[in-house]
Formats: C-alpha cells, structure tokens, sequence
C-alpha cells in the first residue's frame, strides 16, 4: 500500500512538470494548471502518510 501510493505521488510530480517549466517562463494558464497540480500532490503525499501511519499501526505478519 505504501509502495502504490508513493508511486502515484511520483507520477502525479512528473506529470506537473511541464506546467511548471512553463510557468516559471512567465506563461499564466501554465502557473493556474501548475498551481492544481500542487493541490494534487499534496493530497497524494497525505496518502502516503495516512498509508504509512498505518502500516505502523498494523502489527508485523509473522
């Protein structure tokens, strides 16, 4: 669960990058899609830390 959800916050970074090249060369619909990209990838690393906690939680298969 840890590994599938890191994986998504890597792809959802990947997918942002173009945007923010873009936007760091002035282009301003560039910067809003780069913006929504963020608030993506702030919610894929929520999951990665609620997926964590909660490995941490469950104790260890034997």
């Amino acid at each position: 669960m840890i590994m599938q959800s890191y994986e998504k916050l890597l792809s959802v970074v990947n997918n942002a990058r173009e945007d923010i090249e873009k936007a760091g060369g002035g282009n301003r619909a560039a910067g809003t899609r780069a913006r929504k990209h963020m608030q993506e990838v702030r919610a894929a690393a929520q999951e990665v830390r609620n997926a964590i906690l909660a490995a941490r939680e469950t104790p260890p298969k034997a």
